[in-house]
């Protein structure tokens, strides 16, 4: 298997574990949207107002988290089809091996990473 191929591999796979995720947290959202609506209307003199709110705001975070994470595997895999994976998108150097390895959807370089 080529290097090419190994990478697809593991951001496809990363794909459908982050859609797998995505779905559990839209799961988990929806429920917590219909157990605040079942509950007290009243947050501000229920003990569990600020919890639910809370968790709704976690599990919203998370899920932005998700889809950002999907976005940029998406974009790894059209650099892959395009031919520019692997390369720098700010200095055009080659993005080590151990890097990608490590972050399939890395778009720069260590030292350009590094100068955030």
């Amino acid at each position: 298997m080529t290097a090419e191929h190994r990478r697809r591999a593991q951001l496809a796979a990363e794909r459908k574990s982050v859609l797998t995720r995505i779905a559990a947290l839209e799961r988990d959202f929806a429920g917590i949207v219909a157990a605040a609506e079942a509950a007290n209307a009243d947050d501000e003199h229920d003990p569990e107002g600020a919890t639910i709110a809370y968790e709704r705001q976690h599990v919203a975070a998370l899920l932005d988290q998700a889809r950002e994470q999907l976005t940029s595997i998406i974009a790894a895999i059209k650099r892959l089809d395009d031919g520019s994976y692997g390369r720098c998108t700010r200095c055009g150097r080659p993005i080590p091996a151990d890097r990608l390895a490590a972050r399939p959807t890395a778009t720069t370089c260590v030292s350009c990473a590094g100068r955030r």
